[in-house]
């Protein structure tokens, strides 16, 4: 797994239930250490030690926390980056729903190895959407129920999503744009703004 996941685990942890909650989970894990290094390359079987030990903790489900991180990644202060190359994808929540189908090579431009699944987005009808998420990093899709959602209240747009599972190989987030227009969304420049 990359370091860069874990890393964003690591302080959507740290952001959300404090550093205390991070220092448990590690322990109970059984990492031997409690800081993730950004470049580097674990074992997958340590993300997923982590992810058992943080559901057991909080004691709520592993899709939750996950729906959750993926939120904190286009939310928080901590992640402007991030949220910077999302709303990238376009000027519109549609423009940015039709450029998921390129986020996983927009990824490997930004860090050449990550590598992120494919997502694929079939339009159903004017207002409905099903992004088809295939295999490659567990929890994925419920990460991108949160990045969905959090991505729609950014541009404003009103957008129901419902993870619906795995149909053959992939899995389905479904997305029904109730109103593009909802709210005022987030300042966003295209120009980064030195601090």
């Amino acid at each position: 797994m990359h370091g860069l996941i874990n890393r964003a685990i690591q302080s959507f942890v740290c952001a959300t239930y404090g550093q205390s909650c991070w220092l448990r989970v590690t322990e109970a894990a059984g990492l031997g250490f409690t800081e993730f290094e950004a470049m580097l390359i674990y074992e997958d079987s340590m993300t997923t030690r982590v992810l058992d030990a943080l559901s057991a903790d909080l004691n709520r489900p592993q899709s939750e926390i996950l729906e959750d991180l993926g939120t904190y990644l286009v939310s928080h202060p901590n992640m402007e980056g991030l949220r910077r190359l999302l709303r990238f994808g376009g000027v519109t929540y549609v423009e940015f729903l039709h450029s998921l189908d390129d986020l996983s090579d927009r990824a490997r431009l930004a860090v050449s190895d990550l590598r992120l699944p494919i997502l694929e987005l079939c339009e159903v009808s004017p207002a409905e959407y099903q992004l088809h998420c295939f295999p490659g990093l567990p929890g994925y899709a419920s990460v991108m129920v949160g990045v969905l959602r959090a991505v729609a209240d950014d541009y404003g747009a009103l957008a129901m999503l419902s993870h619906e599972g795995q149909q053959g190989d992939v899995e389905v987030i479904t997305i029904v744009l109730v109103e593009s227009a909802f709210a005022e969304g987030r300042h966003f420049d295209l120009g980064a703004r030195g601090t």
